[in-house]
């Protein structure tokens, strides 16, 4: 098979498990997420569709390649215990609904197989089954982020978002162009192939470009809604000394690299709360495909590229900044003296 040809197989593939993965999140969410559950601040859900769409994405995967490797969140130790039979059972039952043919052994082996180490050799799978517990659990945005890492480098990234309202042109909900037609994206970026937007529920593609902005003051940013996932108080800092007028778009999720890559914001801020804490790649490598493959840039706080070769962790970055390529040097250069870097 032609290279070309690999390539094109493994996005189709990609595309079906995280659309798939999108399904059993929003059935989850719709059968089993209620006022009662969120006032006693119930997580069950969201184990349910983490293991879930896990399940689901990895057993796609291994059905076209049977020695699939795979870096994923879970894994399916909990399920086994008995004292977890309830979840095990609702996360089989979930499953089912998407996909009748797989039992609870398959299910399982599916959800364990995603116990790689990573690192600089071979090809492997990252996957992130729920980012954004807290948008999930609201009914607001979350994602489901698969991307393919091959030598170190990510080659392919899936970016589902379930409740992301889709826009004709490929411009997002706060530029005010185009025209809102429903909910449900589907982000597509392979290297050196541009990044798409596909309606979550099947249609033709349009490619998406960051902004062409070029003044600071003329831009607008994103960041996480947890301040405990980014700090709020220097991103404020950063904006002020940018000359950024406008509020900040706060979203949860990986959504934020997709909101980069459309347009709906220049700039992403994802700043260090604390000196030790280091990224997942799962977290970060499908969303930096995407905006990457959009004509934008990613970095660390200091400018450094964001290291997919050196395990489960960005170990040798801190922090992620995103903007549209045009903003960057003067981004990174008030990121690093206002965080005294």
């Amino acid at each position: 098979m032609k290279r070309e040809d690999h390539q094109e197989a493994q996005r189709i593939v990609a595309m079906r498990a995280v659309r798939k993965a999108c399904e059993l999140c929003q059935s989850v969410r719709d059968t089993l997420v209620s006022a009662e559950a969120l006032a006693k601040k119930d997580k069950s859900p969201v184990t349910v569709a983490d293991f879930g769409a896990q399940a689901i994405i990895i057993d796609e995967l291994t059905r076209a390649y049977p020695e699939v490797l795979v870096v994923g969140e879970e894994d399916a130790s909990a399920l086994c215990n008995p004292t977890n039979a309830a979840i095990k059972d609702r996360v089989v039952e979930q499953v089912r609904r998407v996909d009748s043919s797989l039992d609870e052994p398959r299910i399982l082996q599916a959800i364990d197989r995603g116990a790689h180490d990573g690192g600089s050799r071979g090809r492997f799978w990252t996957l992130d089954p729920i980012d954004g517990t807290k948008g999930f659990l609201r009914g607001e945005q979350y994602a489901i982020a698969l991307a393919l890492i091959e030598e170190g480098q990510v080659t392919l990234g899936v970016l589902g978002c379930p409740n992301l309202p889709w826009v004709e042109g490929g411009r997002g909900p706060t530029t005010g162009e185009g025209q809102a037609c429903g909910r449900g994206c589907l982000f597509v970026a392979s290297r050196d192939r541009g990044a798409f937007l596909y309606p979550l529920q099947g249609g033709g593609g349009t490619q998406v470009r960051v902004t062409e902005v070029t003044d600071p003051a003329r831009a607008s940013f994103c960041e996480s809604v947890e301040s405990g996932h980014s700090s709020h108080g220097d991103a404020a800092r950063i904006a002020a000394l940018l000359g950024v007028t406008a509020p900040p778009f706060r979203i949860d999720s990986q959504c934020k690299y997709a909101a980069v890559a459309r347009g709906d914001a220049s700039i992403y801020l994802r700043l260090p709360t604390s000196e030790d804490y280091r990224e997942k790649i799962w977290d970060h490598a499908a969303g930096w495909m995407v905006v990457k493959e959009a004509g934008g840039e990613v970095s660390d706080v200091r400018g450094r590229p964001l290291d997919f070769a050196a395990g489960r962790t960005l170990s040798r970055n801190q922090g992620v900044v995103a903007t549209n390529g045009r903003l960057h040097d003067q981004v990174i250069a008030v990121v690093r003296e206002t965080l005294r870097i």
